[in-house]
Formats: C-alpha cells, structure tokens, sequence
C-alpha cells in the first residue's frame, strides 16, 4: 500500500490511499477532510458535487447549506464554543508520514486556543481506517473542549446503535432536538424504535438531530447501496461529557439527503501546551439492504459486526 497524491472534487493534491478493495481519499483544502471513503469503488460519504473545489476565506459569508460535505470532524461543545472558522473551513497543511498515514495539521485557532492535527491510517480489510484527532492547547490559560466527529454518510439509511440502559439519563434512552430550541427528553417518532438492545432509526425522524448517551462505543449505518458503515470509539462513563445533554454520540438524519455519524469525546481540560487525543476506527461492509426498511434483521447485522471487529 502507497500513498499517491490526486486531483479530486474540484481540488488538486488530494492524498489517495488505497488497497485491494480500498480507496481512501484525503483533503486539506477545506477544513481537513475525507472526501471518499469507498469499498470497490462505492463511496460511503455524502459529497455534494455542487460545492466541488470550494474554498473558504476569511471574513466570507457562511458556507452553502452542507457545505464542507464529506467526512468532517471538528470540536465542541456545540453550543457554546465560540465560532473557529479557520479549523472548520480554512486549509490545512498535508503530509504522508508512512506508506498509509496521513497527517494533517490545521492553522491555529486563537478564539478557541487549540490548533488540530488529524492523522489517518488505512490499517486493513474491509476498508479498516484509523482517524486520530489531536487537540493542542497553543493559548496562556485553560481550554476545556471536547471531540467531535461529524461525518456526512449518504442519505437515507438505517442506523443502529447499541444502548447501555443502565447508565442511560434519558427515559427512551436518547434525545430529539427541536423543534427550534426544545430538546425533547421522552420523544416518539414512529421512525425510531428499540429492537434487541439496539435504537434503531429506521426512516426519516421528524426532527433530524438525535443524542444518545450510550456507553456501548460502536455503532453502524446500513445504506441504500448495500454499504454498512461501522465505526468504533472509546467511552468513559467516568468522565464528564460536555455536550448540552452529556452525549457521546449524536446522529443529524437529514431528509433522505444525508445522515450525520457523531462520535462525541469527553470534555479534556487541558493546561497551556498540553494536548489530548481521541481516535475512532472506520469499517466499511457489504451487507444488503432490506426490499422493506422496517424489517432489517438485526441478529445478522450484529454477527457480520462481530465478525468485522474481533478479525
């Protein structure tokens, strides 16, 4: 395995890296992305071709509607941490560290006191990829933010996520948000239910943004082109998460356009110059989608889990 550098999307340089079945594309024109994570040439994420090439400059107008698409990450907590633009949107530096490592480090954040590097490593099969966010305190006084994955993955799906009922805060074991401010500690939607342990959000909700405090450190989304997308994170029920609702995990289920795939770290309390780190793992696998949305077979989908993550 080689990296090998591409022009993609309306960028030139990208880094590709890629195997048999593999294909890893990686761009830090705007905001240190994925911009294909595929298996045999299937793309997993929701890149919007309408904002192909697009760049960002400093004191622009805010970015077109899901524009950067693909496979973000950023830092929380969402509601307060003050805007940082040149981490979310601005470029970032690239370089290949190993023959399938890629580190990219981002300008700093002076609003926020953190400057970010990313490192990606496509370890083995089925698309086996290792996403390392680094947060560097580069201020003169205390930072307390926390990890956030924000990967766009094709649109209507089914998600599922392991609960863990016994350290659950919330009555139905997640949260709605909205509409508008509400957040929504008992929702029903006829689109979201439990089965065998595991929320399963089988059609469009009627609010698309879901927290879940589950502690289970996995979850899967199974798309209409037969890919189920798996990533795996560290929990800790010990410390302090945040997030407005203390989640570990959000989903923003978009329409049938896009559904949002969020690990959410701890709260890290970091002194001048010291630096935490936080990594999730990336599977892709080949499992079929159901001819009727609501009847997905779980107990395969937890064996092909299994399976994937013990190999």
């Amino acid at each position: 395995m080689q990296a090998d550098y591409i022009d993609y999307a309306g960028y030139s340089r990208c880094i590709k890296l890629e195997d048999e079945h593999a294909r890893v594309i990686l761009g830090p024109h705007c905001g240190g992305r994925v911009l294909e994570y595929a298996w045999e040439g299937e793309n997993a994420l929701m890149l919007d071709p309408a904002h192909y090439g697009w760049t960002w400059k400093p004191g622009q107008a805010p970015p077109p509607q899901l524009c950067p698409s693909g496979g973000r990450f950023d830092v929380g907590p969402e509601m307060i941490i003050p805007r940082h633009p040149e981490l979310w949107l601005g470029p970032w530096e690239a370089e290949v560290v190993g023959p399938a490592t890629v580190r990219m480090t981002s300008q700093p954040s002076e609003a926020i006191g953190l400057q970010l590097v990313r490192e990606f490593s496509l370890v083995g099969p089925h698309a086996h990829l290792i996403c390392t966010q680094t947060m560097k305190n580069i201020s003169d006084r205390e930072t307390r933010w926390c990890y956030w994955s924000r990967t766009f993955g094709r649109g209507h799906g089914i998600c599922l996520v392991p609960l863990t009922p016994a350290l659950s805060r919330f009555p139905r074991q997640y949260v709605m948000y909205g509409p508008g401010r509400v957040i929504q500690t008992a929702p029903e939607d006829p689109a979201i239910r439990i089965r065998d342990g595991l929320l399963e959000v089988w059609d469009t909700p009627a609010n698309p943004k879901l927290g879940l405090d589950s502690y289970a450190g996995w979850f899967g989304y199974l798309m209409p082109n037969d890919l189920l997308f798996l990533k795996r994170f560290p929990t800790y029920p010990e410390r302090i998460y945040n997030e407005v609702a203390g989640l570990t995990l959000s989903l923003w289920y978009y329409r049938d356009v896009v559904c949002e795939l969020e690990p959410i770290g701890p709260m890290e309390v970091l002194a001048p110059g010291e630096a935490a780190s936080f990594s999730e793992e990336w599977w892709l696998v080949r499992h079929p989608f159901p001819e009727r949305r609501d009847v997905l077979d779980l107990a395969e989908v937890l064996e092909r889990v299994r399976q994937v993550m013990s190999a």
